[in-house]
C-alpha cells in the first residue's frame, strides 16, 4: 500500500481549507489508494509525471507517484491546474 507524503506547498494550502473540504479530501485519498480509477476522482494526467484528482467540483489535488508512494503537490481550486 502506498504511503501518502506531501509538499510544504500542499501542507500550507490544506491548512487554510474549510473543514468539510478537508474531510472530503481524506475520503478521496482513501479512494485513490484503493481504486485510482474510481469515477468520482476524475483522475487526470497533467504532465508526464504529474496527475490531478477531484476533491469536490471546485477543488483538485495535484500529485505525483514517488517510488510507489503518492506525493501530494498542491490543493486548491481548478486554477492550480495551470501550474501543477
Amino acid at each position: 500500500m502506498p504511503k501518502i507524503k506531501w509538499t510544504r506547498a500542499y501542507e500550507k494550502r490544506f491548512a487554510k481549507l474549510p473543514e468539510n473540504v478537508k474531510e472530503t479530501t481524506y475520503k478521496q485519498l482513501d479512494l485513490l489508494i484503493a481504486n485510482p480509477t474510481y469515477p468520482s476522482l476524475r483522475l487526470e494526467k497533467l504532465t508526464e509525471d504529474i496527475w490531478a484528482f477531484s476533491v469536490t467540483m471546485n477543488y483538485r489535488v495535484t500529485f505525483q507517484y514517488d517510488n510507489g508512494d503518492i506525493l501530494l503537490r498542491k490543493i486548491g481550486t481548478h486554477d492550480i491546474l495551470r501550474h501543477p
